[in-house]
């Protein structure tokens, strides 16, 4: 059998060493250029691969072809695959194939690594045999080679799942959908959405659908009266018939697996996105066995990933706040719900065509004062001219965090969660927070 993977990266290097340890004819082709560690990796194995091209005569030869999450269905490739009906999948679907592993599978257009990272920090810590992979930045495909976990917890953006048939999910997690990505998806709501439900496809009664009830999105999606596993809905709003629930800063879980209480008073996660992601974290652990006392445990010691709400330095008193990650009003709209102290607030880059009202009241409240960072701060300026008293604007971050820090008094958190894309300064997100992490450490030092 004959597979071509287009694209090069984690996910297609990761299919690619599959394919070529079950035997299948390989062919890796990527029209960028391939980075060092990924084409060392295909060579050292011997698996065929071009860059900077696709050749279409050897890839439409494939029986199979696996594609990048990252190249759109339109792409030229893509539709002249369609016209010879190759079936196009991903690598998450191929990889599910090789594995009798069961899966915990978490989407959402905001919040999914951070509850990725939590379900798995509580499964590993209380001694089961777990992996973690997909769109955290681990391939499956290559961890399926040796096969050595009896799980494996599974962060999926909605372009993997578009290209995933049969592949099933034991526990599904579903955080959230707002509006995302949807240039993807003909600028249509319905069809994102669609695309993030394919979560619980082909789920039968032995598995679980975790989900948020108080998302209107997900209520319109989902086709509850036509599915076939068990749902768990959670909620912070009393929505009817959910299972899991905060009171005071305990969750309470009332389910035929698990009726009890998890203390959460030592987790070190700030803000109601962070109860949601909470919520459903606990839910999966529960339904893996995992004890009161182990998840307890788990929550205290959590570290989540960078640029999500990460506390990156304290100097004179004021704390400084990396939230890089926020590249959406509703994240930021968390963010500043979540801090109780007066806040310093960083925030622009791109806009993203971004409707600021709903942060409005929220900033009146508790923003004193709001630094631009960014080339083109009118919209920021315009919307929050009347509701802030203090607003100014640069285009670099280390002017940002002094002026921060001279326009801060103690007890202030100073907070970077810039509601927009980074490219007009940074590489990156990450490029972003970690510059920001630089200047908040040199006012650390000089503390």
């Amino acid at each position: 059998m004959k597979i071509a993977i287009l694209g090069a990266g984690e996910s297609g290097v990761g299919a690619a060493l599959l394919a070529q340890a079950k035997g299948l004819d390989v062919f890796v082709s990527d029209m960028s250029q391939i980075k060092d560690q990924y084409k060392a990796k295909l060579a050292t194995a011997a698996i065929p691969f071009e860059e900077g091209t696709h050749t279409l005569d050897r890839i439409l030869d494939a029986n199979e072809i696996i594609k990048s999450p990252g190249i759109p269905d339109k792409a030229a490739v893509i539709q002249e695959a369609a016209k010879k009906q190759i079936p196009v999948i991903s690598e998450i679907e191929f990889a599910g194939r090789y594995t009798d592993a069961e899966f915990i599978c978490i989407t959402g257009t905001n919040g999914k690594t951070t509850t990725t990272l939590l379900i798995y920090h509580l499964l590993k810590n209380a001694g089961l045999n777990v992996g973690l992979a997909g769109n955290i930045g681990e391939s499956l495909a290559e961890k399926v080679i040796e096969n050595r976990h009896e799980y494996y917890v599974v962060e999926l953006s909605s372009f993997q799942l578009d290209n995933m048939y049969q592949f099933k999910a034991h526990i599904a997690v579903l955080t959230n959908i707002t509006p995302d990505h949807l240039d993807r998806y003909e600028y249509s709501m319905e069809k994102y959405a669609a695309s993030k439900l394919r979560i619980v496809q082909n789920m039968t009664g032995s598995d679980f659908f975790i989900y948020n009830a108080d998302d209107e999105n997900i209520a319109k999606a989902f086709d509850s009266p036509n599915f076939g596993g068990t749902t768990i809905p959670f909620t912070l709003q009393g929505a009817a018939g959910a299972k899991v629930y905060f009171e005071g800063q305990s969750i309470k879980v009332d389910a035929k697996f698990y009726e009890g209480t998890i203390d959460t008073s030592k987790s070190g996660l700030i803000g109601k996105h962070n109860q949601y992601n909470t919520m459903a974290a606990v839910a999966a652990a529960k339904l893996l066995g995992v004890s009161d006392e182990q998840i307890e445990k788990g929550l205290e010691t959590f570290v989540n990933a960078e640029h999500r709400l990460q506390q990156v330095g304290v100097a004179k008193e004021v704390t400084y706040i990396n939230d890089s990650k926020a590249t959406n009003v509703e994240a930021v709209w968390y963010a500043l719900e979540g801090i109780k102290q007066p806040i310093v607030w960083i925030a622009g880059g791109v806009d993203k065509g971004n409707d600021y009202s709903t942060l409005v009241d929220l900033a009146r409240e508790k923003v004193k004062v709001l630094v631009c960072l960014g080339k083109d701060n009118e919209k920021l300026k315009q919307v929050f001219g009347r509701v802030i008293p203090i607003i100014a604007e640069t285009t670099s971050i280390d002017y940002a965090v002094r002026l921060s820090r001279s326009l801060s008094t103690p007890g202030d958190v100073v907070l970077l969660s810039p509601a927009c894309a980074s490219f007009d300064l940074f590489n990156n997100y990450e490029h972003r927070g970690q510059r920001f992490k630089e200047a908040v450490e040199k006012i650390v030092l000089k503390k």
